[in-house]
C-alpha cells in the first residue's frame, strides 16, 4: 500500500529535494520527481507577477486526489505540494516526488498526478503581464 509522505497546499516554498527525501526507500530502485517552476512570459507575453488562489477544500482535494491517483500504480511512497499566494518567478509552483521498486511505475504515477492536480484541484492562477494587462487560468 501506498504511503503519502505529504499532500500539502502551502504558502511555504517548496524544495524538490526535501520531497525526494520524503520518499527515499531502501527497497526503491526509482525516485521520479517533477518541478514545477514559475516563468517569465507565457503566450509570448513576459510575466511580470503570478498568484494562485484556492478554494477552501483545495488541501482535502489534493490529499483525496493524491490518494485515488498513487493507489493505481505500484509506487511505495508520495510527496507532493502546491503553493499558493504570489509566487516570484524561478521559485516551484508545484512538485511531486514518488518512489517505486522500478522506474517504469514511478514515471507513469508522477505523470498521471501531475495531470490530476492539473485537472482537478480548486486553484486559479492569476498573471499578470509587463504590458500591464493580466489573466485568469482554470477560471470557469
Amino acid at each position: 500500500m501506498v504511503q503519502i509522505m505529504r499532500a500539502d497546499v502551502t504558502t511555504e516554498v517548496i524544495n524538490i529535494i526535501e520531497l525526494a527525501n520524503l520518499i527515499r526507500d531502501e527497497s526503491c530502485g526509482a525516485i521520479v520527481t517533477f518541478s514545477g517552476e514559475v516563468r517569465n512570459h507565457d503566450s509570448e507575453k513576459e510575466v511580470a507577477s503570478l498568484t494562485y488562489e484556492i478554494h477552501p477544500s483545495a488541501q482535502e482535494k489534493l490529499a483525496a486526489i493524491t490518494q485515488s491517483v498513487a493507489e493505481k500504480f505500484q509506487v511505495q511512497k508520495v510527496a507532493i505540494a502546491h503553493r499558493y499566494g504570489e509566487i516570484p518567478i524561478g521559485q516551484t509552483a508545484f512538485a511531486v516526488a514518488v518512489s517505486a521498486h522500478h522506474r517504469g511505475s514511478a514515471f507513469e504515477a508522477c505523470s498521471a498526478l501531475v495531470n490530476e492536480v492539473k485537472e482537478r484541484l480548486p486553484i486559479w492562477k492569476h498573471q499578470v503581464f509587463k504590458d500591464g494587462t493580466d489573466e485568469w487560468v482554470n477560471t470557469a
